[in-house]
């Protein structure tokens, strides 16, 4: 089962969805990993519903981290605001489907950190409360 995660974030990494940033975005947040450098910009424009139309992220870094913010992009399609304040944690992990080491786990988290900062309108958000 592993290679099948492993296929699909080397898949996501070469292959990376909703790369670009969006003009004008109803979200806008950038953050780093200051441990590693890893870099994410994730932009979103909302519909007329509150619903999440179209994603666009820029950023970079390892392939964990670009597999996850492309996984994570996907997932956030068709959202409401509320639903994105709510993805978790797990959520990613989930996605990732792989054991990750404490240092990767930064890396595969940074999408999450951007959006949750992004989607409360947040200047600083740490995920260390997230189950």
């Amino acid at each position: 089962m592993d290679d099948f995660y492993r296929e699909m974030i080397i898949d996501h990494g070469q292959n990376m969805r909703n790369r670009g940033v969006l003009q004008p975005a109803d979200i806008d947040y950038e953050d780093d990993n200051p441990l590693c450098g890893d870099r994410l910009r994730l932009t979103v424009q909302l519909d007329e519903q509150g619903r999440v139309k179209a994603v666009g992220w820029d950023g970079q870094g390892c392939v964990i981290s670009q597999a996850s913010a492309s996984m994570l992009g996907e997932a956030m399609i068709g959202k409401t605001l509320e639903e994105l304040r709510h993805f978790s944690k797990q959520d990613i992990l989930d996605m990732l489907g792989i054991p990750l080491t404490p240092v990767r786990l930064k890396c595969a988290l940074l999408s999450l950190k951007v959006l949750k900062a992004g989607a409360y309108g947040l200047t600083h958000w740490t995920g260390e409360d997230e189950d």
